[in-house]
């Protein structure tokens, strides 16, 4: 049985020139841009990359996003990307990236929000927050298939589930706006009882959101009695 493979944290600063081997529509505003990279080294599930992007008059705008796939992956990385409206990064990758194309990264980045084989785990995503979570339940579902691990997925509607066709059983959906038809399960923002059924007292918790989420998120973990200690946070903003 493969395991997680411990990985050096002091992470390559050297930019580096990856390819773009294939682009999927995850959601109307999400695309998931698969990347082969010449200087490759296994990254940790929650790590991320820098992307840059240089314009002919020598401007640059640079973006950090987290690698959604396993570190079993070799060779290549897949990045997740939100398209924002205003950013300067996104709109290019959705509005201007092809397959084949060439894109500088560095990477991969952080030792905090990385899971190394946690059980029992517990992955809690509002939005695109989901992104570096798939990174540790593709990686668990290959690696440690025997380590306890759900997700619980908070979006809008039907139309921002990222990652739509990956979501098994580990997952609990609640929409916060808008249902499938026939809709059954979790509706409105996550609450105490929805944490409680799926958060054991043992559990360590990786929280992936916005601010607003990931503070809601929290305390309600703690309430149900996870241990603050055991509750590891990420948090994205407005830039694209």
């Amino acid at each position: 049985m493969e395991r997680l493979t411990p990985v050096a944290q002091r992470a390559p600063g050297r930019w580096q020139i990856a390819t773009v081997k294939a682009i999927k529509a995850e959601t109307p505003r999400v695309k998931s841009f698969r990347l082969e990279l010449p200087m490759w080294m296994p990254h940790l599930p929650g790590q991320h990359y820098d992307v840059r992007l240089t314009a002919p008059d020598g401007y640059q705008a640079q973006r950090s996003y987290s690698v959604a796939s396993s570190p079993l992956d070799e060779g290549e990385i897949e990045l997740t990307i939100d398209r924002i409206a205003d950013g300067e990064v996104s709109p290019y990758f959705h509005d201007v990236v092809v397959v084949g194309d060439r894109v500088e990264v560095r990477g991969p980045f952080a030792s905090y929000f990385v899971w190394r084989g946690e059980s029992p785990a517990l992955l809690v995503g509002g939005g695109s927050g989901v992104v570096p979570l798939m990174a540790m339940l593709r990686h668990r579902r290959r690696a440690m298939p025997e380590a306890e691990m759900r997700l619980l997925y908070s979006v809008r509607g039907p139309d921002d589930v990222i990652y739509a066709d990956e979501l098994g059983e580990e997952t609990v959906v609640t929409y916060t706006r808008a249902t499938p038809p026939g809709w059954t399960g979790h509706t409105g923002r996550i609450d105490a009882e929805l944490v409680a059924s799926l958060a054991e007292p043992t559990a360590t918790a990786f929280v992936c959101g916005s601010n607003g989420f990931v503070e809601a998120a929290t305390r309600l973990l703690m309430e149900v009695g996870v241990p603050a200690e055991r509750i590891r946070t990420e948090r994205y903003g407005p830039t694209g």
